[in-house]
């Protein structure tokens, strides 16, 4: 179970990489490194700042230069006209 948590990870760190389902993964990084934070304590503060980084990227989303932005296109948020 626990070698499951750490492929878990890097899986996860490999499609923020790619930019590919960027808010999927941040989410799925951010959860499997509270779990890792959680369950060893001795790498528990690495593990809460990358859960805190996936969670924040996932929230962010994609980059103009990854496969999301390919293939879904570049969202804009623009401020709301007075």
């Amino acid at each position: 179970m626990l070698a499951v948590l750490p492929i878990a990870g890097a899986a996860a760190g490999l499609l923020i990489l790619g930019g590919l389902w960027t808010p999927v993964a941040g989410v799925a990084a951010g959860i499997v490194e509270a779990w890792i934070g959680l369950i060893e304590p001795a790498s528990q503060s690495p593990a809460f700042i990358l859960g805190t980084l996936g969670i924040s990227l996932a929230m962010i989303g994609p980059g103009a230069w990854s496969i999301d932005a390919r293939l879904y296109g570049r969202k804009q948020l623009l401020p709301p006209e007075p």
